[in-house]
């Protein structure tokens, strides 16, 4: 990412006040007791990208997990720096849940 780029979205959080909302769910993720031994019922797609490793086994105790992908590009705002290999994820695993 560039550095307006990442002005930018610093710039977004900071006018618009999110930036603590923003981090609630790493905080939650940290503090929170598992509520649940079963996974939940939901089909769940993992896109994994370099710098943000993810434990599948872990992730299985509370997910149905139904994809798996692992990308050699891209990082945590893949959205951003490899915006066509998630979109086409996303897409693929739309297009298993219609029938």
């Amino acid at each position: 990412m560039s550095l307006d780029e990442i002005l930018t979205n610093v710039t977004l959080y900071w006018l618009t006040g999110t930036g603590t909302t923003s981090a609630q769910l790493y905080y939650e993720n940290r503090t929170a007791q598992p509520t649940s031994t079963e996974p939940s019922g939901v089909p769940t797609a993992v896109a994994v990208f370099p710098t943000d490793p993810a434990i599948r086994r872990i992730l299985e105790r509370e997910h149905r997990i139904v994809r798996w992908s692992e990308f050699d590009r891209g990082g945590h705002f893949a959205a951003a720096e490899a915006p066509d290999l998630l979109v086409d994820d996303i897409r693929a695993f739309f297009r298993t849940l219609r029938s």
